[in-house]
């Protein structure tokens, strides 16, 4: 199986307004996340199935509308990204079964498909297109065919036999108020108004219309039908109890809000965001930490032989920082494995392990996979992740949200501090309950923590040094960052974030390593990104900055407030709030995320939508 990146979005709707409008709105919301392609299927007041799809945007697809009939109170529609077959009108969705009968929209990978495929053209089914979608939505059409059976038994005979992720919505010909929808592995959201029901990949893309949302679990059924309740059956057919939960997000935090790009927004709402992450978890007046997921599992913390996180991309440099954080603070031995691998190669899992899933989506298919790996295996599976009534936070036994509101640019900011801010609380809670922190320090740490979104304001006040300074190395061709003990990890996600976003090769290191290899690279050339804050390997840092300068190295320091030591050396200094070194990786990170977000802009890159990436990878 090849590891494959799906960004294509889902929305449908059924009710009294015109569907198409509110499907147009809702792909607007999704096209952050990238696609090729986008279409609409909308069954008219006479029964009448019209699909209207194109290669391009979404913008493409509006135009192509116009003077088309679409004036149907049902439809579905999806932004594609292309993985079985070249993006084009044809590969486009919805596709339509051999009668025409049945419109299928579909996110995921059917890795079956070549075989159900020649299965159906030996009863003579033809296909237009060259995707595993048309297939699935031939095989529904095959299996009510020889069934004789209703459109939502034939999806779940069907999908039985489907080896895969998928989340799918159908309607058919005739029928002008019901949407078959399901889910496997990849997210799907029903939204409940008044008399009416929306879909989405993503919730937040139909916010405009309702906070009301149910969450299919994998393996579910839904029947949404216009003015009757809601009904949700498993693939046996057994009913599933429907559970609504609210979604407490604004229209405005949908918006660019007066800034260029998503990205950029959403650096500068770190502070207010990390302010959301602390509020309630730290109380001022005690500086007590209250995370109510580990205080009713406090034994499973207390008495873990180890602690395993398990995350991707991202979510793994912020895990490398929880590592130092716990065991510092808890002395409990701690991994952290990329969940891609960690799914393939038979971990040793015992019951009395704690596995941390850490995801911003909460879909991520890698480390979803890890958790079942978790729980089979008997052991308590923490996640920490973003969305709420994501598929993580159903999946494990308990975790703790970041609640940094949305993140749309594709290249994570504001889910990194959020993550690292929830580990810090976490670290020092099961520390004070194992009595492996001191009252000093905790409180130190605490009251550090309490005043984050003030130190990461006054980072921010870089903006405009680092906007002047990121000019000059527009047209460098590769990067190397470098830090030490918490800020190791943080030189890794700074690099990561150039590559995301501007196509620069960049490599983080640690910073002695350099000596071991890596040192050969330097030359005028080769700018590199030291991170040199006060902490115990200061000196440290500074000897290995004064290497590369011995070698004619151009150095961009990131340093503490009023230093002088490494202003000697570098060329370039970002000066940055001084706090305890255990949460230095938040403030040292901003003038990255900023230096990459300037360099990337300078060389005119769509920053929100950097080319091949996902937002959140949901198959493999």
């Amino acid at each position: 199986m090849q590891f494959r990146e799906i960004m294509c979005g889902i929305v449908g709707y059924t009710g009294e307004r015109r569907a198409c409008p509110v499907i147009i709105k809702g792909l607007q919301r999704l096209e952050y996340r990238g696609y090729d392609s986008a279409g609409v299927a909308v069954c008219q007041e006479n029964g009448a199935l019209n699909v209207y799809k194109c290669k391009g945007k979404v913008s493409d697809l509006e135009r192509h509308l116009e003077g088309k009939d679409s004036s149907g109170t049902i439809g579905i529609g999806h932004t594609r990204w292309a993985t079985h077959g070249e993006p084009n009108d044809v590969n486009a969705h919805p596709h339509l079964s051999r009668s025409g009968n049945l419109a299928l929209i579909h996110n995921g990978i059917i890795e079956n498909f070549r075989v159900l495929r020649d299965a159906l053209r030996s009863h003579g089914f033809t296909f237009r297109s060259s995707t595993d979608s048309e297939v699935l939505v031939n095989l529904i059409e095959f299996v009510r065919e020889s069934e004789n059976c209703s459109l939502e038994d034939a999806v779940r005979i069907a999908l039985k036999q489907v080896v895969g992720a998928y989340a799918i919505a159908l309607i058919e010909k005739g029928n002008t108020t019901r949407i078959v929808a399901a889910r496997k592995s990849s997210p799907m959201a029903i939204g409940i108004g008044d008399g009416e029901y929306f879909l989405s990949s993503d919730a937040a893309s139909i916010i405009d219309y309702t906070q009301s949302f149910v969450y299919l679990k994998d393996g579910e059924v839904a029947v949404i039908e216009k003015g009757k309740p809601l009904h949700i059956t498993n693939l046996e057919g057994r009913e599933a109890p429907v559970s609504i939960q609210k979604l407490n997000l604004s229209i405005s935090q949908l918006e660019k809000g007066g800034f260029d790009h998503f990205m950029l927004k959403e650096i500068h709402e770190q502070p207010d965001t990390l302010g959301d992450c602390i509020r309630g978890r730290v109380i001022p007046e005690t500086r007590e930490i209250v995370l109510s997921g580990v205080l009713e599992n406090k034994e499973r913390f207390l008495k873990a032989r180890r602690i395993i996180f398990v995350a991707c991309g991202t979510s793994w440099h912020a895990a490398l920082i929880g590592e130092h954080l716990i065991e510092n603070m808890c002395r409990i031995p701690v991994e952290v494995e990329y969940a891609s691998e960690f799914r393939y190669r038979d971990p040793i899992i015992y019951p009395d392990d704690v596995i941390i899933a850490v995801s911003q989506s909460g879909e991520t298919a890698d480390t979803l996979a890890a958790v079942e790996i978790a729980r089979s295996a008997g052991a308590f599976v923490y996640g920490i992740c973003n969305v709420v009534g994501s598929s993580i936070a159903r999946g494990t036994d308990s975790g703790t949200y970041i609640h940094v509101g949305p993140e749309i640019g594709v290249a994570s900011t504001k889910a990194f501090t959020g993550q690292v801010t929830v580990m810090t609380m976490l670290a020092l809670l099961v520390g004070r309950l194992k009595g492996t922190v001191d009252s000093g320090y905790y409180h130190r740490v605490a009251q550090a923590v309490l005043e984050l979104p003030s130190t990461i304001r006054k980072a921010l006040e870089t903006a405009g040094q680092v906007a002047a300074l990121a000019r000059t190395f527009t047209y460098a061709h590769n990067f190397i960052y470098l830090g030490r003990g918490y800020n190791y990890p943080t030189a890794l996600e700074g690099a990561l974030k150039l590559k995301e976003i501007s196509y620069i090769h960049a490599e983080g290191l640690p910073a002695a390593e350099m000596k071991h290899g890596p040192i050969a690279l330097i030359d005028a050339e080769m700018p590199t990104v030291a991170i040199a804050t006060l902490d115990a390997t200061y000196e440290k840092t500074l000897s290995n900055i004064e290497e590369i300068k011995a070698r004619g190295g151009k150095i961009i320091a990131v340093v503490s407030d009023g230093d002088e030591l490494v202003r000697r050396s570098a060329d370039y200094c970002i000066e940055v709030p001084s706090t305890v070194e255990c949460l230095m990786p938040l403030v040292s990170i901003i003038p990255l995320q900023l230096l990459a977000y300037y360099i990337a802009t300078y060389k005119g890159r769509n920053v929100d939508q950097p080319r091949n990436l996902a937002k959140s990878v949901t198959v493999e």
